[in-house]
């Protein structure tokens, strides 16, 4: 690094996708300081994302507990950061940004949300409530950057799957590369379709139970993919959600490969690139899957898409009219209105719609 080079803290705690959609941000900074040397700071469950991110030099977690912090603001003042963006201003990472001492501290000042902890920055981006809702989140992200003198010059956001990664989920979907060198899996000895198939990988969660699509459909779905595509289904489900795996398979008629294997992070981005179709929810692997650029497919209930959408010119979005008409009795608790982690609105979706999505991605 240039002895003139700054040294940059870019401070987001949460969550996956949040952190993956940095990426404009860290890619602009790169650009503008080539030999800057940037860390990310997270909670520790979100470290791992950050190793895919080329223009990332290190990551930073936040202490667990309250022992941990001396030593936190001790290897904070030793960095001698020069920049420090803070994605959040929360008391807490108000504090770090101060603790740093930093020369350069900066934030945003959202309309209608109190602007607290001011004294302890130095720039401020004031971002209007309508710029808010009518832009991709990377936008108000990208906002940062001119209040500290870097211009933007790209909205690229991207993750490279590492050879090891790549190596390790390989096989999971019947694929072998003799050039990669990693831990051997047992071959796959009953896919329905030839290795040379197209793969469509499902991930059926979601942070709320409100917006997971139906099982039934999604079986429905997969039969059709393979029935009239011939392509291989695989499905693959983060903690907690292994019983909605479990009842698409009970529906299904065709056979479906559930990848049952505990995935790091990288393996799993490594699994997302060797596969020709996403197929989710809104969600942070729908983020990870468009960052390693490949073709998503996602549902939406009545969350703002125009926010949270995936990026990448392959990605489509299905979504209802909004706002949408309540499905009534097909619900199974009432929704509550406003409140897009308690609505059912993805339900308005039919088998048809997210079919001929994923079949448009294949060809």
């Amino acid at each position: 690094m240039a002895e003139s080079a700054p040294s940059l803290l870019v401070i987001r705690r949460r969550y996956l996708g949040d952190i993956v959609l940095l990426g404009s941000v860290l890619r602009n900074l790169r650009i503008h300081w080539p030999d800057a040397r940037l860390t990310v700071l997270t909670e520790s469950a979100y470290t791992g994302i950050l190793a895919l991110n080329p223009d990332v030099d290190a990551a930073l977690a936040l202490p667990k507990s309250l022992t941990g912090w001396p030593g936190f603001i001790r290897t904070l003042r030793r960095a001698r950061f020069t920049h420090v963006l803070d994605f959040d201003n929360t008391e807490k990472t108000a504090l770090v940004a101060r603790a740093t001492g930093a020369l350069v501290r900066a934030t945003f000042d959202r309309e209608l949300i109190r602007f607290r902890y001011s004294r302890f920055y130095t720039h401020v981006a004031k971002v209007t409530n309508d710029f808010y809702d009518l832009h991709h989140i990377t936008e108000t992200y990208l906002a940062l950057l001119p209040a500290i003198g870097v211009p933007v010059t790209t909205r690229e956001v991207r993750l490279v799957s590492r050879p090891a990664d790549l190596a390790w989920s390989a096989p999971l979907l019947g694929k072998t590369n003799p050039d990669l060198r990693s831990p051997v899996h047992p071959p796959i000895s009953d896919l329905r379709s030839p290795i040379s198939a197209p793969k469509v990988l499902l991930h059926p969660g979601s942070r709320s139970s409100f917006r997971i699509w139906p099982v039934e459909r999604f079986a429905a779905v997969c039969d059709r993919l393979q029935d009239e595509l011939g392509a291989q289904v695989f499905v693959v489900a983060g903690p907690g959600e292994q019983a909605l795996v479990k009842q698409i398979r009970e529906h299904a008629k065709s056979h479906l490969v559930a990848l049952e294997q505990q995935f790091t992070v990288g393996q799993f981005a490594g699994l997302l690139s060797q596969c020709d179709v996403f197929l989710c929810h809104d969600s942070g692997p729908m983020h990870i899957a468009s960052a390693v650029g490949t073709p998503v497919v996602a549902l939406f209930g009545s969350q703002n898409a125009t926010i949270w959408r995936p990026l990448g010119p392959r990605s489509t979005v299905l979504q209802t009219t909004l706002p949408c008409a309540c499905i009534g009795a097909a619900a199974p608790t009432p929704c509550e209105p406003n409140n897009s982690y308690r609505s059912y609105c993805v339900r308005k979706l039919t088998e048809d719609q997210v079919f001929n999505a994923i079949a448009s991605q294949l060809k």
